[in-house]
């Protein structure tokens, strides 16, 4: 079975083809700059990378060139688009409707019209990818993969804001959560890793990028996470303000005249690392600037790195005993100095990290451990794989299997699982630094 999977954001459309049977990824790609006069393409396959200029007025044209492009005589890694079975799309916004990935039906459908102003950046262009890729494919099932259905098993007190009630049940006001197919990989990884059954697995989970959060799972499913009714809750990231004194809101805007739109903007684009830093929202460019007396740059190291360690601790109280601290995402992968700063200081709650390890762990697609031997609780670096997910619920749902708590397929059974792509690129990493196998064993 081959599987197509589709993240369409406003201006582009990322795509994964996976085949089933010989667990491979057979082409990655994304089209950008959908809309604008002239569009792009860069095309993933068989070891080479195909980038040209395209035309893609709409999503429906972008899916089309997608189409054409995995069936070129020259790129193309299928022969004939009937070998694609079914579609899977990453969908921002479930709401309280969907605790989990769902079958499209036009109820389904009818329901996340309903929720665009939930997310008003991302639904519309969701939904769009869905009925431009129902078009170009129509004989097939297509499946939605949501990023707040993973935290629908939180609590009222975690998911509630102390508000005047009504804000929640007539608009609904309320922690939805993000990243979640990230925490579904890395939690069911970490289970598979520390050789524990899902429901017996502790966690606390921070997937830290441009965008970052942070998760706390007991018992295998999500109890919190930062992020709240948007994305701009809680951590500071690379443009986003993360958690504030509301009363600033309207402060500002009596000060400086400016709209609740400009303010939105602010605290989404114009805040975060690179605010603080006034520099960049990049961490490679603030280490440097850091590493070279920039006072700001290393402010705004040590702002995010003590947000990070004050969720961590929050989280250890709420869960309890963890079995694991687990990093992902590319800063939680490759920036050491932030986990140094993050970690130092946490011997107290069980967590102790090799400096050796945690320097030297700076690349992508490898599951690394840097925590001591003696650590109580280990400390896990593992890469995500949103597609494979999607991929994976995809399958499960055609099947009959899914259950996004209990079940596992394929990539989730052994911890000696590593999917081709990750391998050549763990090869490749190998090569390079051989160390690398310390830090694996």
């Amino acid at each position: 079975m081959v599987i197509l999977t589709l993240n369409c954001g406003s201006s582009s459309a990322k795509y994964q083809l996976y085949d089933w049977a010989a667990k491979e990824v057979l082409a990655v790609g994304a089209i950008e700059r959908i809309g604008q006069k002239i569009s792009t393409i860069e095309h993933k396959a068989k070891g080479e990378t195909y980038e040209s200029e395209v035309s893609s007025p709409s999503h429906k044209e972008a899916i089309e060139i997608i189409i054409s492009t995995i069936l070129d005589e020259k790129l193309g890694v299928i022969s004939s688009v009937d070998e694609i079975k079914a579609v899977g799309h990453r969908v921002l916004h479930g709401g309280e409707k969907f605790k989990e990935s769902v079958i499209v039906t036009d109820e389904v459908m009818e329901v996340f019209e309903s929720l665009v102003h939930l997310g008003p950046l991302h639904m519309p262009a969701n939904i769009l990818g869905i009925k431009a890729a129902q078009q170009v494919i129509p004989e097939v099932p297509h499946c939605a993969v949501m990023d707040t259905a993973w935290h629908q098993t939180m609590p009222p007190e975690a998911y509630l804001y102390a508000v005047p009630y009504q804000w929640y049940t007539d608009h609904n006001v309320r922690r939805y959560g993000f990243h979640g197919t990230s925490y579904v990989y890395t939690a069911k990884r970490a289970s598979v890793l520390l050789g524990k059954a899902p429901k017996d697995t502790n966690l606390v989970i921070a997937h830290i990028g441009n965008g970052a959060s942070i998760c706390a799972v007991k018992n295998g499913v999500c109890v919190d996470t930062s992020m709240g009714l948007t994305p701009l809750e809680g951590l500071i990231m690379g443009t986003r303000s993360g958690d504030l004194d509301p009363a600033i809101l309207p402060y500002i805007m009596n000060a400086t005249g400016k709209s609740a739109t400009e303010i939105d903007t602010a605290l989404n684009k114009e805040s975060g690392i690179l605010a603080i830093s006034g520099l960049s929202s990049d961490r490679r460019d603030i280490r440097d600037a850091a590493a070279n007396g920039d006072e700001r740059s290393q402010l705004a190291i040590d702002m995010e790195c003590y947000r990070l360690k004050k969720y961590i601790g929050g989280y250890m109280a709420a869960v309890g005993k963890i079995d694991a601290l687990v990093f992902t995402a590319g800063v939680g992968e490759m920036a050491p100095h932030i986990r140094k700063g993050v970690l130092s200081g946490l011997e107290h709650l069980g967590i102790i990290f090799d400096p050796v390890k945690n320097e030297q762990a700076t690349c992508r697609n490898t599951e690394l451990e840097i925590s001591t031997d003696d650590s109580p609780v280990k400390i896990l670096i593992i890469p995500t794989d949103e597609e494979l997910v999607m991929t994976e619920d995809t399958y499960a749902l055609l099947q009959g299997t899914y259950d996004v708590h209990t079940k596992f397929t394929y990539s989730f059974q052994s911890a000696d699982y590593e999917n081709k792509a990750r391998a050549a690129a763990l090869k490749k990493d190998l090569e390079k630094r051989p160390y690398l196998k310390d830090l694996m064993a």
